[in-house]
């Protein structure tokens, strides 16, 4: 009898319940249910993310298993990084789970840094700096609202969130942690001395737990909405680590891009560099499956293509948007990490503005604005790649592009001509498959990675663009 294994792998603008298996010793992938997902902004002006819904869409979807006959042994979710809510004792919800970019973290990395300095907190954690990260968030709630933290009884990251929702079981998983800023990466521990030194309660983090914990059973009430009970496991929660895992490549030293609404460029480490060099190349070292390190650059990617295209041209696929800025002649550049195109309030804007401030030819319509981003892309994956081969002293030959960027063929082949590397392009998919992954090593489908990787290298097609 065929046996799924759901992954529900949930985005910033949307999630996904895909169901694999594995026929004939492939992996075959069905997409059960797509929902939309976004940021909400109540009275106040807070951008913050619905749970209600994002648990009501999770149920759909499980639904949705049942009626097309799909029924999956077990489930994992993952989602993106830094995000959390707080639970009081009766686990209520305290105040709105605030997304990432809400505007409360202004100015709260000086407020941190007046308590420990930015390079003690890189040697401590690896975690570069963004201001969206847990830490300033939490600094955020502790200035706006410490009666929350005071009120506070339980800490969990979205994801985490999510799985007490559907199983009422709580678990700090340990990708997803490594977001914070908060985590001994040397330990993969949290730095409680740290928690302590910022005014953090410490009561609220817990031990972690690894990617391939069985959390439990759906509780009864769920149950009893979906029909059936499945097992829910822990995956790597953080949608990089996911992805990460489903590169179709057993070599140690492979050089990845994990190409979405965020670019993270990175290479794999059996342990963190925290060194100062690596913090002046602005890399960070999140959390990876089993215990290993993304070493990665955090790269605007493709939120920057999605915001013009919904803003201005919301009737073309991104197919048809790629192909077109192909066409285009204009040679402008931007620089895709500046915090104007974090979140503006119209990205097309953000991008000619840019170019009039800086003296070069203003891109003025879709497809020229597309280009611009795309080779600015390339041009920032060229910086990025330079950075890492000069803090690992290693040159990494080829560069394997996974998820919905792998699909856009003219950015691969930019990305290639940028940087002189070989581009492998593929899985698509990568996110669900590293989760999918994740849950057949923990019930014994594959004996360990190296099989599972093997498995994917066998079931998915890739592209090659030549340097």
């Amino acid at each position: 009898m065929r046996e799924y294994f759901l992954a529900v792998d949930i985005g910033a603008s949307g999630g996904r319940h895909i169901v694999g298996s594995v026929v004939d010793g492939k992996m075959v992938l069905d997409e059960v249910y797509r929902f939309g997902n976004g940021m909400d902004e109540d009275e106040e002006g807070t951008l913050y993310w619905d749970t209600d819904r994002l648990l009501q869409e999770i149920v759909t979807g499980l639904v949705k298993c049942r009626e097309l006959g799909k029924i999956p042994t077990s489930m994992a979710i993952d989602t993106w990084g830094v995000d959390f809510v707080l639970l009081d004792g009766d686990n209520r919800r305290i105040g709105p789970a605030v997304a990432y970019r809400d505007s409360r973290t202004k100015g709260m990395d000086e407020a941190v840094y007046q308590q420990i300095s930015e390079e003690e907190l890189y040697a401590r954690t690896g975690i570069q700096k963004a201001i969206y990260n847990t830490i300033y968030q939490l600094e955020a709630v502790k200035k706006a609202h410490p009666e929350r933290l005071k009120q506070a009884q339980t800490f969990l990251m979205m994801p985490d969130y999510l799985n007490f929702l559907l199983t009422g079981k709580k678990a700090q998983e340990y990708t997803e942690a490594s977001t914070t800023q908060l985590l001994n990466p040397k330990e993969r521990k949290w730095d409680l001395e740290l928690i302590e030194k910022l005014g953090y309660p410490g009561h609220l983090f817990g031990e972690l737990s690894m990617p391939g914990t069985k959390l439990g059973g759906l509780s009864p009430e769920i149950r009893d909405k979906v029909g059936f009970d499945l097992d829910v496991y822990l995956a790597p929660s953080h949608d990089t680590a996911s992805a990460v895992l489903a590169v179709p490549s057993n070599q140690e030293d492979i050089c990845y891009i994990s190409s979405g609404t965020w670019s993270l460029m990175g290479v794999l480490l059996n342990s963190p560099d925290c060194s100062e060099k690596s913090r002046q190349a602005d890399l960070t070292n999140e959390g990876g499956y089993g215990g290993k390190i993304t070493y990665l650059a955090n790269i605007m990617g493709l939120w920057m293509i999605q915001s013009v295209r919904n803003a201005h041209a919301a009737g073309l696929d991104y197919g048809t948007l790629c192909e077109m800025a192909s066409k285009e002649q204009i040679g402008s550049l931007v620089d895709c990490q500046d915090e104007t195109f974090l979140a503006p309030e119209d990205m097309a804007l953000a991008v000619q503005e840019y170019c009039k401030k800086t003296g070069q030819e203003v891109p003025r319509t879709v497809p020229e604005i597309a280009a611009v981003i795309y080779n600015s892309l390339a041009r920032c994956y060229r910086e990025k790649l330079l950075l890492i081969e000069g803090v690992t002293g290693k040159r990494y030959d080829k560069i394997h592009i996974v998820g919905g960027g792998s699909n856009a063929a003219y950015l691969n082949a930019l990305t290639a001509k940028a940087t002189g590397r070989d581009v492998i392009a593929g899985p698509g998919e990568a996110t669900a498959i590293g989760n999918i992954l994740s849950q057949m090593i923990a019930t014994g489908v594959f004996e360990n990675e190296k099989s599972a990787k093997e498995c994917v290298k066998r079931s998915f097609d890739v592209k090659i663009y030549h340097a």
